[in-house]
């Protein structure tokens, strides 16, 4: 597994990431065991980096990271945390958010203990957790208090805009921003992008399939369960699906043409984007996990970039996943 740094001068993670918020929250039930063996399998093959969050199942991911890291050598899994400013544990959210940074040391406090560990890699706010009314250095500067102390190695955002990254930035060094880029979403180009490569800061990139849409594997007449997010997503609708599926048919092509599946070559892109661009990939079974692994394999000529740029022009893409398109509720 070859490695990429995150910020600058950083620590050395695997090329790609498990982002495993799918085994807790979202998307329906996952099993439990299958959930820790793709977690075993991610270690096996050299995947260092683990994605989590403490409302992911309100404390339920954390919970299963524990008990899938008993036996591994701590050292071996760089471990990132998302907070959204309430108390969780084990399934239920206690109270309402509270995003006053003099609480943060107790939402890391919790996270510790679910997790069964001495400090966080990467510890980060989630989006829902920044309150326009306390200014972000505020935030970042009690994290920094926690990075003095040992219990936090390196500070992340999650879903900023530019002016909010460069305020955390001058507070303390941002190691990476996490947000969603894909073939289907790549809005971040225009300001977000140039913007944390100017300062040094690496790109979590998560979503890379599209919630699923770029696997190759969805069809018009999957049927989504009742507690899966996707029934509501405008991306998801009947008319815009059709028209996306399109554009996954079109990617299609090119794959067999290369004799991989649509997933490897989607994941493939995001790989392509630059060295400081880490891919999150969320899968759930082993199966999702190894097909992904293709995609470490594969070495896009710029031939292959513009006729899969060609293939799904961002403009076609129809429906946001959210109700309310994401870059106007984020803090900018």
């Amino acid at each position: 597994m070859k490695k990429r740094a995150i910020g600058h001068n950083g620590p050395l993670v695997s090329e790609i990431g498990l982002g495993c918020m799918g085994m807790s929250w979202l998307y329906g039930n996952a099993d439990r065991m299958e959930s820790i063996a793709t977690i075993h399998a991610a270690l096996e093959k050299g995947i260092t980096l683990f994605d989590t969050g403490d409302f992911y199942g309100d404390g339920h991911n954390e919970l299963l990271l524990r008990e899938a890291f008993q036996g591994i050598q701590r050292e071996n899994a760089f471990i990132s945390v998302k907070f959204d400013g309430k108390l969780h544990s084990q399934g239920k959210s206690h109270r309402k958010s509270d995003n006053h940074p003099h609480t943060v040391k107790n939402f890391l406090e919790d996270t510790l203990l679910r997790l069964g560990v001495e400090y966080i890699d990467l510890y980060q706010p989630g989006t829902a957790c920044i309150d326009p009314n306390v200014p972000i250095e505020e935030t970042v500067g009690i994290i920094a208090d926690l990075v003095k102390k040992g219990y936090v190695r390196y500070i992340g955002l999650s879903e900023v805009g530019s002016d909010t990254i460069r305020r955390a930035h001058a507070v303390h060094s941002i190691s990476w921003l996490q947000m969603e880029y894909s073939l289907f979403n790549r809005s971040i180009e225009l300001n977000i992008l140039p913007t944390i490569r100017e300062l040094g800061i690496s790109l979590s990139a998560y979503g890379v399939l599209s919630r699923g849409l770029l696997s190759g594997t969805w069809s018009k007449d999957r049927e989504l369960g009742t507690d899966d997010k996707r029934r509501k997503a405008p991306r998801f609708s009947s008319e815009n699906l059709q028209k996306n599926l399109a554009l996954v048919e079109a990617l299609r092509t090119i794959a067999k043409e290369k004799q991989v599946t649509v997933a490897q070559i989607a994941i493939a892109w995001v790989l392509s984007r630059g060295e400081d661009v880490i891919p999150l990939v969320g899968a759930r079974k082993r199966s999702q996990l190894q097909d992904s692994f293709g995609a470490l394999e594969m070495n896009l000529s710029s031939d292959d970039l513009l006729r899969i740029e060609e293939a799904v022009p961002p403009e076609l893409v129809a429906g946001e996943y959210f109700p309310i398109p994401r870059e106007k509720w984020f803090i900018n």
